[in-house]
Parts: C-alpha cells; sequence; structure tokens
C-alpha cells in the first residue's frame, strides 16, 4: 500500500478515516465503466479527476477537530496519485495521510483496507471514527472496534 503524508508524518495519536468514491467525491459518472461483463477498472479510476465534491461530507471534514489525523484510505490505485492530489487541491479539502493500492495489488478492498487498519494501529493511530459506502467495509471497521458512519452512494446497489 501506497502512504503519501501531506507535510510531515503526524506523531501517534487519534485518527478519522474517510473513504474518497462516494464518500468525498461523486464517483456516478464513473459507474458506466464498471457495468457487469464489462468492468475497465483503469478508465474509472483515470476519470477520479473530475469527480464532482460531496459537499456535505466536505463540510463534515471542515469541521472536525484540528488535533485529529485525517486518513484518506481509498482503494484507488497508486497511479491516479496525481490526479487524486490535485483533486484534493481543487477542493481545498483537509487531510494528513493519503493511502492507495500499490500498483499491481487487486486484492478485494475489504482486503486492503483491513490491512490497512493494522498498519495504521502498528503505526500507533489510534481509529476513533470512519466514514464509508461500502456496507462490506463498514462492517469491517466495526468488526475491528472503529464506529464507521455509512454514506450512501448508491453504487452497491445495483
Amino acid at each position: 500500500m501506497s502512504w503519501r503524508w501531506r507535510s510531515a508524518p503526524v506523531p501517534a495519536g487519534r485518527a478519522v478515516v474517510f473513504d474518497m468514491d462516494g464518500v468525498l467525491s461523486d464517483a456516478a459518472s464513473r459507474q458506466h465503466f464498471l457495468q457487469p461483463g464489462r468492468r475497465d477498472w483503469d478508465a474509472f479510476f483515470a476519470a477520479c479527476g473530475d469527480d464532482p465534491l460531496i459537499e456535505d461530507v466536505a463540510t463534515l471534514l471542515s469541521l472536525l477537530d484540528p488535533s485529529l489525523c485525517v486518513v484518506l484510505l481509498t482503494g484507488r490505485p497508486a497511479a491516479v496519485e496525481p490526479q487524486t492530489l490535485r483533486w484534493l487541491a481543487h477542493h481545498d479539502l483537509r487531510w494528513d495521510l493519503l493511502i492507495m493500492r500499490d500498483a499491481g495489488d487487486y486484492a478485494a478492498a475489504l482486503r486492503f483496507k483491513r490491512q490497512s487498519v493494522a498498519r495504521l494501529r502498528t503505526a500507533g493511530l489510534e481509529l476513533t471514527l470512519a466514514f464509508e459506502d461500502d456496507r462490506r467495509n463498514l462492517e469491517m471497521f466495526r468488526a475491528e472496534g472503529v464506529p464507521c458512519v455509512y454514506i450512501h452512494s448508491g453504487y452497491y446497489d445495483r
């Protein structure tokens, strides 16, 4: 997994985790790339820089205690890090750590995110809350003892 700190790594302490697609960014316009039988994950992720911001979640993010470390944990591959960083800067979103998949990592998002939770804890971060739109990941966070707020994107109802 690819870790990118916005500036210097933050000291151990409390952190909140946000998913990106469907939580902070509205990926509805990219869903056609994922139709059954013709899934094109490369095209889906390549178009991520054009997503609209989900304003309500962005407002919530801006209201969080400044002492919290904000972790963006996304299933996006590291290959789209440049688009992701431009998108974050364009929307002036607060974040401390961006975690993306390494090239060639095709594991299920659930496995990737569970491994990330373990690594974050090993790094000394106390995960106090998560925001997620995939119910499988929501249940994983809760099973790991991390309260999780479900954001309904509609992507997983199909």
